[in-house]
């Protein structure tokens, strides 16, 4: 089993800047960055949403913890969009060494109850189009598509 926990500042500091680096290749693959901007655009884009670092408001930044070890395998990113009734998901990743052993759907699980504790009543998140293991994980939990955006690159 799995728990939420907040990260510590050194945490952040960590994901902080391996988010920019990994946000703007991911952007680069979709096609939204260009290469001579893309770190540029990433950070600005996340300082908007992390303008306070942790004590970013309705920002909730955690370490999943792997009960028994106490072992720190992933982080998840979720904002609150309350005048949504949403929580909304920026980020989640499951360390390489820990995948495949279903801690991404058990943080999901845990997330709901946080979501709920808020007050909030629907999680929503993005989804690269590249990112189909993402894409199974998500429609295994429930999640449902609401939009979808494709783009045919000319030569």
């Amino acid at each position: 089993m799995i728990q939420l926990v907040p990260m510590t500042e050194q945490d952040f500091q960590d994901f902080y800047e391996n988010l920019i680096r990994e946000y703007a290749a991911d952007k680069l693959k979709a096609g939204n960055y260009q290469p001579e901007d893309a770190l540029q655009r990433s950070r600005k884009e996340i300082e908007e949403q992390l303008p306070d670092g942790l004590a970013s408001n309705d920002q909730y930044l955690y370490s999943i913890v792997e009960d028994e070890a106490a072992q720190k395998v992933g982080i998840l990113w979720v904002a609150a969009q309350r005048a949504k009734q949403m929580a909304f998901v920026y980020d989640v990743e499951i360390y390489e060494a820990f995948r495949r052993r279903g801690y991404a759907e058990q943080a999901f699980l845990r997330l709901e109850e946080k979501v709920k504790e808020l007050g909030l009543t629907k999680i929503g998140l993005h989804v690269f189009g590249h990112n189909h293991a993402a894409q199974a994980l998500y429609k295994k939990l429930g999640f449902e598509i609401t939009n979808v955006h494709m783009a045919k690159t000319l030569d």
